[in-house]
């Protein structure tokens, strides 16, 4: 979140704007729908867009195989799309990887909370989106600060919050392990000096 982005305006309104074909029926096994979009196959197109070629083992994730529990992470992820394909992103010249979680991960966390289409009508939803996408991402908007991005960004996601609060837990929990290793050692070395006196 070191590198300013773009204003922020600008993706909230390219959200505002997504067109009818990123918010129809992702393909689902199963599901006849002839309209269906092919999600890896989208989700390749963005990648290329970026410079970047995925091997098909990085696209399963894409393939939907549970309407019930694909349904929503796909539609999500095919507005991602639509955002990450901004000539501003473009631009970034964004890594593999790092697009790939924001598809799938970010997605994945976001649509276990939230109908996906409400991130384009919405405008909270929309600004939640498109912080959360920059944050990943390592960016922040335009004009602001680490400190008020960071401090809008928590206000306004319940999913970053969340995100943030397992990170500090871990944090601690790793700190607290550290700590404890420490001391036996210590305690061992001091019995090692008693032993050869």
């Amino acid at each position: 979140m070191h590198t300013p982005g773009p204003h922020l305006e600008i993706l909230t309104h390219r959200l505002a704007d997504t067109p009818v074909e990123f918010l129809g029926e992702p393909r689902i096994a199963g599901v006849t729908n002839a309209q269906a979009v092919a999600v890896p196959a989208l989700v390749n197109d963005i990648l290329l867009l970026h410079g970047a070629r995925a091997p098909a083992a990085s696209l399963q994730g894409f393939h939907g195989a549970h309407v019930k529990a694909d349904r929503n992470r796909l539609a999500l992820a095919m507005v991602l799309c639509w955002l990450l394909a901004d000539d501003w992103f473009i631009a970034q010249r964004l890594a593999q990887q790092d697009l790939l979680q924001v598809l799938g991960e970010a997605a994945r966390e976001l649509a276990a909370a939230t109908p996906a289409h409400q991130f384009t009508h919405d405008p909270e939803r929309r600004e939640e989106l498109a912080r959360i996408v920059l944050a990943r991402l390592g960016f922040r908007p335009a004009d602001e600060s680490v400190a008020q991005a960071t401090d809008r960004l928590s206000a306004i996601s319940g999913t970053e919050r969340r995100r943030l609060l397992e990170a500090s837990r871990l944090a601690e929990q790793r700190a607290r392990e550290i700590r404890e290793a420490l001391a036996k050692k210590a305690a061992e070395e001091s019995a090692d000096k008693w032993s050869r006196e």
